[in-house]
């Protein structure tokens, strides 16, 4: 494994750092890329690129991957078994005040991933698509058979089109593509924009919650550590078709009000709730068929978020100087 190198892309962001951690633990070098851009505190992405860096087997490379010379050059310098693209511009509601950031990180990158993999004739890449692609539909569970071409955002859209442009070179250059499309993910170490760091922070500093489509609304949260285990066994399960789309949530749909009592139960709080309507991009439930993961990966979500919001909000009181660094560096925005 030692001499086995993998790309992961998005190493400062959440799911990516986790992926990379694992990865170093079962032995694996990896090479990790990303651009540390200002979405939110780069604080926070610095500080686990840090916990990164100490790995001997670990390697940084701070780059934009839409420069199409500064990805070539990185392909050049490594020779990668495998690619698991991570990066990418996050955020439904952010993408209604800057779509141009989607192009750049969401497209543009993600066809220069395409032909390095495809030049370089890498086993198997391995990247984020979102649960978002399911859009307007109404069918729940949501499966991988559904049809995905009603989009209500445009986050949701450039991931739809990632899916396409792994079909289209999965069966032109017979590349090995697997799309995961991930279905609310959290856990230590998450993203402060997401409603567990947003709504923990604000009971605990007293401020109101904001709650949206007045608390009718329900989400498949999935714990992080069940996350990474359905990424490692895409990069390395054997018997996989030539083009593969899976979902990876927790197969169980909860509710927001639900997530919330946990929250306030674990911090020892009452939140204030400022019931709003529905936002646009959003949708009012998700939930995961995961009959096809469980079979061809193996997969098999073990956290319930009675466990996983727990181990989250442990994480959050431990790195407090951090999160309220963060906290004011969002204040200053």
């Amino acid at each position: 494994m030692g001499n086995e190198k993998i790309l992961v892309t998005g190493t400062a962001g959440f799911i990516g750092f986790h992926t990379s951690l694992r990865l170093l633990e079962k032995g694996y070098s990896v090479v990790g890329a990303d651009s540390f851009n200002s979405y939110y505190p780069v604080v926070l992405k610095e500080a686990r690129s840090e916990i990164l860096r100490k790995n001997p087997n670990f390697t940084e490379r701070r780059l934009n991957l839409a420069d199409r010379k500064g990805i070539t050059k990185l392909f050049d310098e490594f020779k990668f078994s495998a690619v698991c693209h991570l990066a990418a511009q996050a955020g439904v509601r952010y993408s209604l005040t800057n779509p141009h950031a989607y192009e750049e990180s969401n497209l543009t990158s993600f066809l220069n991933i395409l032909e390095m993999v495809r030049h370089r004739k890498i086993r198997r890449l391995v990247y984020a698509s979102s649960s978002s692609v399911y859009g307007g539909n109404k069918k729940i569970p949501f499966s991988e058979s559904d049809t995905v071409d009603n989009p209500i955002s445009l986050y949701a859209a450039t991931k739809k089109a990632n899916e396409l442009m792994a079909h289209c070179y999965s069966h032109l250059y017979g590349m090995e593509t697997v799309g995961l499309r991930f279905f609310t993910v959290y856990g230590p170490w998450g993203r402060p924009d997401m409603a567990m760091w947003l709504f923990t922070e604000a009971i605990l500093k007293g401020k109101p919650i904001k709650v949206f489509n007045f608390g009718k609304m329900r989400r498949d949260f999935t714990f992080i550590d069940d996350i990474v285990s359905g990424i490692e066994a895409s990069l390395f399960n054997q018997n996989l078709e030539r083009y593969e789309i899976f979902n990876l949530g927790n197969h169980k749909s909860e509710e927001l009000m639900y997530v919330i009592s946990i929250i306030e139960e674990q911090l020892g709080f009452k939140a204030e709730k400022k019931m709003l309507p529905l936002q646009p991009g959003d949708v009012l439930e998700s939930y995961a068929e995961i009959d096809r993961a469980q079979k061809k990966l193996g997969f098999s979500p073990s956290t319930s978020i009675e466990k996983g919001i727990p181990e989250f909000i442990s994480w959050y009181k431990k790195h407090s100087s951090l999160v309220e660094q963060i906290s004011k560096m969002k204040t200053e925005d």
